[in-house]
């Protein structure tokens, strides 16, 4: 499996279920067009951005494109990279019919076409033996232990660190655990939560 330094956005989890069967990078979901309203998504795009670059792999049909322009808009453009998929006729298996255009999205692409659109994107794909010393990660067992899963206030405790974090209210406890991991050491962080308690 391929390893890529900057952070992927798809539009979908179908999208993101595809490239992570391919890939080791952190691949966040735009929700589509929800990413038009959503300002703490776009300001966490943001700073993923500043903090490891972006690459903006959407589906080739019109919305894939209207989703890209806003973004191209919205994020710093010398931290965006921009891949881009083959136009390619057909239908994802788990659609009754083809889309609107009649096109495969990301998600019925084959993982040689989408290594290939990312390589012509500029990707950074690291090698074991090239990798950045990088301090040990945050775990789902760290959240476990700070109370942040598995407790009855869990929910409710994510949250408060979300909004102080400034990161969007409505991240998985995994999506959470994939964005900590890009912005902070484990080190860190844990030292920053233990203030926060």
């Amino acid at each position: 499996m391929e390893k890529i330094r900057e952070v992927i956005l798809v539009e979908g989890r179908y999208d993101k279920n595809t490239l992570s069967q391919i890939v080791d990078a952190t691949i966040i979901t735009l929700g589509g067009f929800s990413v038009f309203n959503d300002r703490q998504k776009l300001s966490l795009l943001r700073r993923l951005a500043q903090e490891r670059g972006l690459i903006i792999l959407t589906d080739s049909d019109g919305a894939g494109f209207v989703i890209r322009n806003y973004l191209k808009g919205a994020l710093p453009a010398n931290r965006v990279k921009q891949a881009y998929i083959p136009d390619i006729r057909g239908k994802e298996r788990r659609k009754r019919a083809p889309g609107k255009e009649g096109k495969l999205g990301v998600e019925g692409m084959r993982p040689e076409v989408l290594l290939q659109a990312l390589r012509n994107a500029g990707a950074t794909f690291e090698t074991g033996d090239c990798l950045p010393q990088r301090q040990e990660l945050i775990t789902k067992a760290d959240l476990f232990a700070l109370g942040l899963t598995g407790a009855g206030n869990s929910a409710a405790r994510r949250a408060r660190l979300q909004q102080e974090l400034d990161l969007p209210a409505h991240l998985s406890a995994n999506g959470l655990l994939d964005v900590l991991n890009v912005l902070y050491t484990r080190d860190a962080f844990l030292q920053e939560f233990s203030k926060k308690e």
